[in-house]
């Protein structure tokens, strides 16, 4: 099996609900390619978190370096707004 074809079953696979002969071939090929291996461990680990319903806690000062980030991206991706045509 190819990375792009586990890809495409990715969500299927993670819900259970891919026919056992396919399921055996993406473990197959997860246990010999660890790019793929870690996608799925990571969206596994993603949706228990999500599931799990706890906030996280975001380290000291991230949360505002991620806020001021955004906000300049914004900006960037809204040319002539009327905030930057304030003189």
């Amino acid at each position: 099996m190819k990375c792009e074809k586990l890809l495409a079953l990715l969500n299927d696979y993670i819900d259970g609900d891919v026919q056992p002969g396919i399921c055996a071939e993406l473990e197959q090929h997860l246990a010999s390619c660890n790019p793929c291996h870690v996608v799925v461990d990571t969206v596994r680990k993603t949706i228990t978190l999500y599931k799990a319903g706890q906030p996280y806690e975001l380290p000291p000062g991230f949360r505002d370096r991620l806020h001021a980030e955004l906000r300049a991206r914004w900006k960037q991706s809204k040319p002539g707004s009327p905030s930057e045509n304030r003189g």
